[in-house]
Parts: structure tokens; C-alpha cells; sequence
């Protein structure tokens, strides 16, 4: 895992963790068009300032640094300067540790450019279910850094929204939660790519597979969900079918995340 450290003159490094994992706040916002993105590449060697995207990012950062460091924490991530997208090795390990991440972070900072929760766009994407769920202290902010409300304070506006079980909100063990009700926290949910609609589902049903980009949607979902049913066979002994995995080359819809 990679962090953002917080240094004594108020400076930025990147530090690699692999073990003892200090205490560390995370962050959760949405990205822009692809053509205004800014990689990891970008920001490690200072480049990519033409982008659209860069003075957002750069607010984005020092939005989490500053809260982070109210919370006396010293560590932070972002993913925009943590991951390496470039390597399929990294990604992949990124992919299928990240609800752990925000699960073990000791604060959640929701960054919303939208504040109305029924037509914000954070509400909307696949990956933001999980940096929903996963971390037990969640808390919103508006684009002016100003403090919305948190998790507890909000959930029934989130369950309203989102269609979450309170009980999930409040850290349940997902479990214990049917793969159907799972699966319906993800529909109408949105990903740039296909396969990220079954990829950001990983977490959610504690399950971990390669990434084959290019394998399209309808792959993606068919292998999550035989990972799914042998995994709770194993636990079980009984197969878990879901009616939520559809086919979509019989004209069904099948959930879509992002």
C-alpha cells in the first residue's frame, strides 16, 4: 500500500507500507473525463499541468491533507496519487485490496462537488458503494470543504438514496445480507469501464479475481458470480444463485456499478 505522509514543513511524500500500517485517513470523490485525468505518473514527476483535471486534483489533496491533519493523522490516500494505473500488477492488487483499505481507515472524507444526495453524482458510481460501506467513520463535505453530516447522522437520507440497509450502513457483516440484496445496492450504479461493473463488486462479496480489461461487462459479471457461488458453496455447501446476474444477451439488464 502506498500513503501520502505529512511532513514537519507541511510537504507531501509518497512512503510504501507493507507491514505495522500507521494510522491513515482516505478519501472518496469521483473523477472527471478521461482526457482531464491526472496519473499517478503525472503528479510523481510534475508533469500533466495542462490538464483539466490538475488544479482539481490538487485541491482534492490538500482538502484531505488538511482534514487529515485536524485529525491528528499523518497519513493519508488518495487514489489518484497512490495508485500506479500504468501497471496491470499494481491495479490488480489495488482492485482487490481496496474495500480493505477503506475498511482499516481510521476516517472517510466524502468530497462532493454536488451536495443534493437524490442528484449528486458520488451517488451514482459503483466504486463509491464500497468507500460507502467499507469504512466505519464516513463523513461529506462540499466542494467548499464545508462539513455535511457523516454516516450516522445521514443514514436515513442514504438508505433513502442509495437503497442501503441501515444495518450495512452501521457495519453489519455484509454476510449476512443476501447476494440479491447485495447485488441491489449496485443497480443503475455506473462505471467508465465495462468490467469495473462486476471488478468494484469485489469487496462487497469478500472476493478476489485477475482483471482481464477487455473481457467486456457480461464476462466480467459471469466469472464474479461463479466466484461467488463456489465461494459460499465452500462456506456452505449450498449453491447461492442470484436472479441479479441477467444475461444481457437475452435482453435483460444485469447491475452496473462504478
Amino acid at each position: 500500500m502506498r500513503l501520502l505522509r505529512l511532513e514537519g514543513d507541511c510537504e507531501l511524500s509518497l512512503v510504501e507500507v507493507v507491514s505495522n500500517i500507521p494510522r491513515y485517513a482516505i478519501l472518496s470523490h469521483t473523477w472527471g473525463p478521461d482526457h482531464e485525468e491526472v496519473t499517478f505518473k503525472d503528479i510523481k514527476k510534475g508533469t500533466g499541468k495542462s490538464k483539466a483535471g490538475y488544479a482539481k486534483v490538487r485541491l482534492r489533496v490538500h482538502f484531505c491533507r488538511k482534514q487529515a491533519a485536524k485529525d491528528n493523522l499523518r497519513y493519508f490516500w488518495v487514489d489518484t496519487c497512490c495508485i500506479d494505473k500504468s501497471s496491470s500488477s499494481e491495479l490488480s492488487e489495488a482492485i482487490n485490496s481496496m474495500f480493505r483499505w477503506y475498511q482499516n481507515a481510521e476516517r472517510c472524507y466524502v468530497y462532493l462537488p454536488d451536495v443534493m444526495p437524490a442528484l449528486g453524482r458520488w451517488f451514482t458510481r459503483g466504486w463509491t458503494l464500497q468507500e460507502l460501506i467499507a469504512p466505519a467513520s464516513v463523513e461529506f463535505f462540499s466542494e467548499e470543504e464545508t462539513p455535511i453530516g457523516d454516516k450516522l447522522s445521514l443514514e436515513l437520507t442514504l438508505r433513502e438514496v442509495t437503497g442501503i440497509a441501515i444495518e450495512a450502513l452501521r457495519g453489519k457483516p455484509l454476510h449476512q445480507f443476501s447476494v440479491d440484496e447485495r447485488m441491489s445496492w449496485a443497480t443503475d450504479r455506473q462505471t467508465k469501464r465495462e468490467e469495473d461493473a462486476a471488478y468494484c463488486l469485489l469487496g462487497i462479496f469478500d472476493i478476489h479475481m485477475p482483471l482481464l480489461y477487455g473481457e467486456g461487462r457480461k464476462k466480467s459479471l459471469m466469472r464474479l458470480q461463479r466466484e461467488i457461488e463456489q465461494s459460499h458453496r465452500d462456506e456452505t455447501g449450498i449453491d447461492a444463485k442470484s436472479e441479479n446476474f441477467l444475461d444481457p444477451t437475452l435482453g435483460q439488464k444485469p447491475a452496473i456499478c462504478g
